[in-house]
């Protein structure tokens, strides 16, 4: 099989860059733009990725912490994101990150979240936080990778496998976004209406 990286097709992401510093800069110059409503747009962000697993496996689980440090964790049950070998033996995992979905961004009108605004994919959930760490788990490994600002900080980091698969993409957002308040029912509500092959539970930890 040919494993050269000019060689995979692209689908949702294009697998020749790593970081587009550009397309970064430019949400990051819009916070109001892409982050409608404030933080917990970036939360549905992540949310629709788990979705997209649970859809292609007949159903799935995500779970979403509000920790007392501002920051927000979801956590899904899904294949993990695509990480694949390259020519030279390196892991290389799918730049969803640091670089434009190409199914959304340019695309406002591709689809809408439950809030009801666009769907432009997690480059804008990495540029839009403080710090953000992506914990990948699949059947060939698992890695971790810290991002500030949409810019890896880190290289790609063996995790301990634990014998699941699934993503763990844990955010603190930027002051230019807002903290993230608890979702009322009716959020609640939308995503089960939007996503009902999604399982979604809350666990707000940060007391009073």
């Amino acid at each position: 099989m040919d494993v050269t990286r000019a060689s995979w097709v692209n689908t949702t992401h294009d697998w020749s860059g790593v970081v587009d510093a550009e397309h970064l800069a430019g949400i990051r110059r819009s916070p109001a733009e892409f982050s409608p409503g404030g933080a917990w747009h970036l939360v549905l962000e992540v949310l629709a990725y788990a979705a997209d697993e649970a859809s292609g496996q007949g159903g799935g689980n995500c779970l979403v912490v509000l920790h007392p440090d501002g920051s927000v964790s979801v956590r899904d049950d899904g294949r993990g994101t695509d990480t694949r070998v390259d020519e030279h033996g390196r892991n290389v995992k799918k730049p969803v990150m640091a670089t434009k979905d190409l199914r959304f961004f340019d695309f406002p009108e591709a689809e809408a979240l439950p809030d009801g605004h666009p769907r432009r994919g997690m480059s804008v959930v990495a540029a839009l936080s403080e710090w953000l760490v992506h914990t990948n788990r699949r059947l060939n490994g698992a890695w971790t990778q810290r991002y500030e600002h949409g810019v890896p900080v880190t290289g790609l980091e063996p995790a301990e496998t634990d014998g699941t698969t699934g993503t763990l993409v844990h955010f603190r957002t930027d002051a230019s976004v807002g903290s993230t308040a608890g979702p009322a029912a009716a959020d609640l509500a939308a995503l089960a209406g939007a996503w009902p092959q999604l399982a979604v539970r809350v666990d707000d930890r940060r007391g009073g």
